[in-house]
């Protein structure tokens, strides 16, 4: 999914990647750029005062995305980073310049600055910066100072450009002085998230435009007789480009929409956008070249020049430690919501919060206020923001069905008017508990290869099989059941769906131990149990249909969350243990692991943001699943590192932590089937 998600942002991109395919290809540089400046877009983002239009950063991020995949090149980048830094200053008259279509870049590091009476002198050589060779005006930074110059021919000490369509240059300067009436004021957060924002929506564009070709590539690619994209480590090589460029699109993104944020908030998405975004356009790019084989590692073809922009773009920002973001580890404000939205709603919700009462969030609908009438609220994404900020601001977790979120969408969907009303408000008032009768010891993530067998008799059905790895069944009151009622139909279509009462006659539940000791899965044996008609959901043979319903909530659920190796155990080892709270490494652990949250988060925000575009949402669900269980194992192992001998114990409950691992990296479909999904499903690989 692209940056753009409302009609008119999508509009405007579709206009950058047309006007970006005609012209990147074959202009000369002088020709270009006076094109690229006449169409307006270096000047999107800069105010109308200045000559501008007045559009923001995400505006410039929607348009710099596309440009990243038509690989446009000269002084763009530079050119609107360095515009983009100096707007976040007090208004500056070099922004007419560059409204008028003059060429910038940004010199960041090695210069040094002493101050003196009447300003500052600068002395040193920076580090490569991109476009300076052709800049006209430069925003400058020496140490915490910053300045606009016009370089001359002396100052500039020629680089080779490792980007093949951008040049690079040094800035040297000796006791080059700097009036105080020259001096840029601007604040560090602004500036930082001015540099993060175009360079992650590259980033991004580099992202998917290798996905594109990868993909293209392993379609039509016939090794063995077959196309390669039908080999399944294909596939997920493929599968993680995608989990790359959502990555990088989610960062993009969060940080263009900060603009109007707090200055923390700021320097948090600006931080997230460098730490996700930019490596995430290298990896992506060296998965293309992998999958196109030993052609993309030649100049005979286009990746090698993708490649070599995402690793001069990946450090064009100077050198950056996931260290940062464990300092700046503040809540990311990701919600819908904003405090004038639905202010009657909010009264209904507040004061049925204050009672605080489990059976009245139930009937009041807030118990699942997503459902529709009279079992919920019927809420949009909107309206459930506004609700989840209003159960926050009381310090009240928001109820949960467990395994019924993945059971009940499928009755009210599927279920008969009679199996809802039994249903529905009992669980959601609490008094029912439902586990999934779906896997089997020879049927887990194959599940159309089920034995367990339901035969017709008078008034119903008698049910015999054995399932297996049932999360909670020793707790439940009823399971959902698929079992085979058609043996000579074909795999998919002679499944039913039943509602099976733990309590009927032939019905065993074995715990199983698992490796933390506890016992939450279970064997559960049916034995010629006996099931009316009425607990029958939708036609016979139809079962496979509404299994998918429920497996879809279960991924959706599950990818929205953040069980193990979370940063709230890893703050908490850094608040036991005062020798880690200084620790770089540790701190860093905890950078990486906000980072994760903070793209898990990202990912579900633009989700519910696209439903509300009525946007296909098409991988989301599945890449979501999939984000969660890697960051999830990152996050736990990197907290197993950090324990030291520590992890010799189990009293804590870090180290069970980590071993209850397995029941999110299985759960709800295991990461290889998830990528399998997304390879032949939304990338429309072959099988």
């Amino acid at each position: 999914m692209p940056i753009a998600l409302s009609e008119e942002h999508r509009d405007l991109a579709e206009s950058a990647a047309g006007w970006a395919a005609r012209y990147a290809p074959s202009a000369e540089p002088e020709e270009f750029w006076k094109a690229l400046t006449t169409q307006g877009w270096h000047s999107l983002h800069l105010p109308e005062s200045a000559g501008g239009q007045g559009a923001g950063l995400l505006e410039l991020a929607v348009v710099t995305e596309q440009f990243g995949r038509h690989l446009v090149p000269g002084p763009f980048l530079p050119t609107v980073t360095a515009s983009a830094v100096l707007a976040a200053a007090e208004p500056a008259e070099a922004l007419t310049v560059f409204a008028a279509g003059a060429t910038g870049a940004v010199v960041l590091d090695g210069l040094n600055a002493t101050e003196t009476a009447d300003g500052w002198r600068i002395d040193g050589t920076s580090a490569p910066a991109l476009g300076l060779a052709e800049a006209e005006l430069a925003v400058v930074r020496a140490q915490d100072v910053w300045f606009v110059l016009r370089p001359e021919p002396g100052q500039l000490v020629a680089v080779e450009a490792v980007d093949l369509t951008r040049s690079a240059a040094r800035l040297r300067l000796e006791n080059f002085l700097v009036s105080r009436e020259n001096l840029l004021e601007i604040s560090a957060e602004k500036a930082e998230l001015a540099l993060a924002v175009p360079a992650a929506a590259e980033a991004a564009g580099l992202c998917g435009w290798a996905l594109d070709c990868a993909v293209d590539h392993v379609r039509t690619r016939v090794q063995f007789g077959r196309p390669i994209g039908s080999f399944q480590a294909v596939q997920h090589r493929a599968a993680g480009i995608l989990l790359q460029r959502e990555i990088a699109t989610a960062a993009a993104w969060d940080a263009a929409r900060a603009e109007r944020h707090s200055p923390a908030q700021q320097a948090l998405a600006a931080a997230q956008a460098r730490h996700a975004a930019l490596p995430a356009a290298v990896d992506a790019c060296v998965s293309c070249v992998r999958l196109l084989g030993a052609i993309g590692f030649t100049w005979e073809h286009d990746a090698h020049r993708y490649w070599r922009r995402a690793v001069a773009l990946s450090g064009s920002l100077g050198r950056f430690t996931a260290r940062t973001l464990g300092e700046r580890a503040v809540p990311r404000g990701l919600t819908l919501a904003s405090p004038d939205d639905c202010p009657e709603l909010r009264r209904q919700v507040a004061s049925v919060l204050d009672q605080a009462d489990e059976r009245l969030l139930a009937d009041a609908g807030l118990a699942a206020p997503h459902y529709p009438k009279p079992y919920g609220l019927d809420a949009g994404p909107l309206e459930q923001a506004v609700i989840a900020e209003e159960f926050d601001r009381r310090g009240i977790p928001q109820p949960t069905t467990v395994i019924g979120e993945w059971v009940l969408p499928t009755l009210l969907t599927h279920g008969s008017p009679e199996q809802r009303e039994r249903f529905v408000m009992p669980t959601l008032r609490g008094d029912i508990r439902w586990c999934q009768l779906f896997s089997e010891p020879g049927a887990g993530s194959d599940l159309a290869s089920l034995s367990t067998r339901a035969t017709k008799v008078d008034g119903g059905w008698r049910i015999s099989g054995q399932k297996v790895w049932t999360s909670l069944a020793h707790e439940a009151h009823w399971g959902v059941c698929l079992a085979r009622t058609d043996p000579d139909a074909p795999r998919h279509r002679g499944i039913s769906y039943f509602l099976v009462d733990l309590a009927a006659e032939g019905v065993t539940v074995r715990p199983i131990r698992q490796a933390t000791g506890r016992a939450e899965f279970n064997e559960v044996f049916l034995d010629d149990v006996f099931v009316p008609d009425r607990d029958l959901v939708g036609e016979p043979n139809s079962g496979w249909r509404l299994a998918t319903t429920t497996l879809a909530n279960e991924r959706h659920n599950m990818g929205s969350t953040l069980a193990h190796g979370s940063s709230d155990r890893i703050r908490q080892l850094l608040r036991d243990d005062p020798a880690l709270a200084g620790d770089p490494e540790a701190l860093a652990a905890l950078g990486r692991c906000v980072s994760r949250e903070l793209t898990l988060a990202t990912l579900g925000l633009r989700a519910a943001l696209a439903r509300l575009a009525g946007l296909d949402l098409g991988a989301e669900v599945s890449v979501q699943k999939v984000f969660s269980a890697l960051a999830q194992q990152e996050g736990s192992r990197e907290l197993i590192a950090l324990l030291g001998p520590d992890a010799a114990s189990a009293e804590d409950g870090h180290v069970l932590d980590h071993l209850g691992l397995p029941a999110v990296l299985f759960g709800g479909g295991t990461v290889e089937i998830q990528l399998n999904v997304i390879a032949q499903r939304v990338l429309g690989l072959p099988r």
